[in-house]
């Protein structure tokens, strides 16, 4: 026996060890390219041969089509047409937060950015309770003897109502990469100016603007791509107004017809794609004519407010008013009464909203659990893998890591809803070998969220990763330490602050997203997201507006849970520090 246990032991130790960082790069390409390269390129394929083979006739024949063009032009004006508002809002917020000596900078800040981490949807049902009749904002018109909209006329329903609401809706997104890039403007250089007697104008429009160019650019892309893929707000205001777009046009297709629609809304997809791509890369070629680069790190310029300060602070904060507590408010009113455009009172006063949204309807307490749990477990797998892919990036970049990247950067700025086709079109059929579907299942959902959200967890985790010093896994590898071991025991613990930074946008995206799951959602696998769009459509105004108040407390309190446990980390990592 001890001679049989020799040659086991003298066998184990010359068979060869499974090398587990290829084994997890292996498993990082298949888990990408099943979920975010493979959807993408059926969905290539179901449009261009629905059949099987290439039809090119039909694709020109639906392309010219009075519909999608229609909608294609309609799509292309909104986006351009909000872009252009968020470029001008966001840019006049990035140079108040960044260059003036404006005070309150952190709540300013947090209040422009929170209407970004509300759902698109609540904001547009906020809206249009804001403007109705009984709002607080009609009320002061009528106090005031000015006149207000007639009953039932609702200026928001117009392709003006959708261009205006996602501008402002989407100006925070301009706002964060201008104020980045204004951060880098080097005193030296507007001092310079200053001294050579230079007015404030000159130097805003011949040193300031002209350095954040390519932030202004790079947000105005980014705006772009949000704007034609805002699938609730386009949907709350533009189907009601009869303005169809692309992305209301799949919508309508597949809840009117089925799954049998399917090939024409890859046709629609694939064009939403396109649009989006095109117009990141006009944006790109636009900021990138000149070079702006500036030598070494700048010292950071603030301009004086003057005798203006206080005026400007007054509009700052009215700006805010405005376009936050007022939408809110009225959004609130609505969900304490018990009908639509009742004015609140003593007499109309109820809690029986509130009530019903948390205990008293099933639809909306399994639409909750259901977002949360396929959040929580989404925020987790990512974080993982942002981990070990951000390792790779930082100090293993081959090609097929930076393949990698590429995919899930593709797969982020995608508008959510071409993922969601893709996500039908892949996992419609059953699966191999295990001969099981997860169309009609809430796996669909989580397959679609693991490849929309993971190069939102991947950014700060590569940034946590930018700061570590490579000599600690040459050492440990160098001591003998596995791939596994170095980064549990070293790697995990310094980079895991940025990947849970990471992990908290994850799940405040997911988990009130609409654009992803509205297509994949069944009766048994609601999400939280669509539900208010539902609710709206189903004559449930008010019970829709206590379930947007309940969504808009809880992104309030993840918000300041975040900012709260990364406190220690570098300056920026969440959107909303100022």
């Amino acid at each position: 026996m001890s001679v049989l246990s020799n040659e086991w032991r003298s066998a184990a130790r010359k068979a060869p060890r499974v090398n587990s960082e290829r084994l997890i790069l292996a498993l990082m390409v298949l888990l990408i390219g099943l979920l975010s390269v493979a959807p993408l390129m059926r969905l290539v394929w179901t449009a261009i041969a629905p059949n099987g083979v290439p039809d090119i006739a039909r694709l020109t024949r639906l392309l010219a089509s009075d519909r999608v063009l229609i909608a294609s032009g309609n799509t292309l004006l909104i986006a351009l047409s909000s872009t252009l508002i968020s470029v001008v809002l966001g840019t006049a917020a990035a140079w108040l937060v960044a260059l003036s000596d404006l005070r309150a900078k952190t709540a300013w800040v947090f209040a422009f950015i929170l209407p970004l981490m509300i759902p698109p949807q609540v904001t547009a049902l906020a809206w249009l309770q804001a403007l109705a009749p009984s709002s607080p904002l009609a009320l002061l018109f009528a106090t005031l003897g000015l006149p207000w909209f007639a009953p039932g006329e609702q200026p928001l329903y117009s392709l003006t109502g959708i261009v205006l609401l996602l501008g402002t809706h989407n100006a925070p997104l301009v706002f964060l990469t201008v104020r980045a890039g204004l951060r880098r403007l080097p005193a030296d250089l507007v001092e310079a100016a200053q001294a050579s007697g230079a007015s404030r104008a000159r130097i805003l429009f011949t040193i300031v603007l002209p350095l954040a160019r390519p932030a202004i650019f790079a947000g105005a892309a980014l705006t772009f791509v949000a704007a034609a893929g805002n699938f609730g707000i386009q949907a709350m205001l533009g189907i009601p107004a009869r303005v169809p777009t692309l992305i209301t046009l799949v919508y309508q297709q597949l809840n009117g017809i089925g799954p049998s629609a399917l090939p024409n809304t890859a046709v629609y997809a694939l064009l939403i794609a396109v649009i989006t791509l095109a117009g990141m890369a006009a944006s790109a070629w636009l900021g990138g004519r000149h070079d702006v680069r500036v030598n070494g790190a700048p010292r950071l310029w603030q301009q004086s407010l003057g005798r203006g300060r206080v005026a400007i602070e007054g509009v700052a904060w009215l700006w805010m008013a405005l376009t936050l507590l007022l939408p809110l408010s009225a959004l609130l009113i609505t969900a304490l009464t018990s009908g639509f455009g009742q004015v609140l009172s003593w007499q109309t006063l109820t809690l029986e909203n509130f009530r019903a949204a948390l205990w008293g309807y099933p639809a909306v307490r399994h639409a909750f659990l259901t977002s949360l749990g396929l959040t929580t477990l989404a925020a987790l797998i990512l974080t993982v893998c942002a981990l070990f892919l951000a390792y790779f990036l930082s100090w293993r970049r081959t090609k097929l890591v930076r393949g990698l990247w590429l995919a899930s950067e593709l797969t982020y700025a995608l508008p959510g809803i071409v993922t969601g086709v893709a996500a039908m079109l892949f996992f419609l059929r059953p699966l191999p070998i295990v001969n099981v579907s997860l169309y009609g299942t809430v796996w669909i959902i989580l397959a679609a969220y693991l490849a929309n959200f993971l190069a939102l967890v991947l950014r700060p985790t590569l940034a946590g990763f930018a700061q570590l010093e490579p000599a600690l896994d040459e050492a440990a590898r160098l001591c003998g330490a596995g791939f596994l071991r170095r980064m549990r025991d070293i790697l995990l613990p310094l980079a895991a602050p940025s990947a849970l930074a990471g992990s908290v946008l994850v799940f405040l995206t997911a988990l009130n997203e609409i654009q992803v799951s509205v297509l994949l959602v069944t009766s048994q696998t609601q999400t939280i997201g669509p539900t208010i769009v539902f609710l709206d459509e189903g004559g449930s105004a008010s019970l829709a507006a206590a379930v947007g108040c309940l969504m808009i407390v809880v992104v309030c309190l993840l918000m300041a849970l975040a900012t709260r446990l990364t406190r220690r980390l570098p300056h920026g990592i969440l959107p909303w520090q100022a």
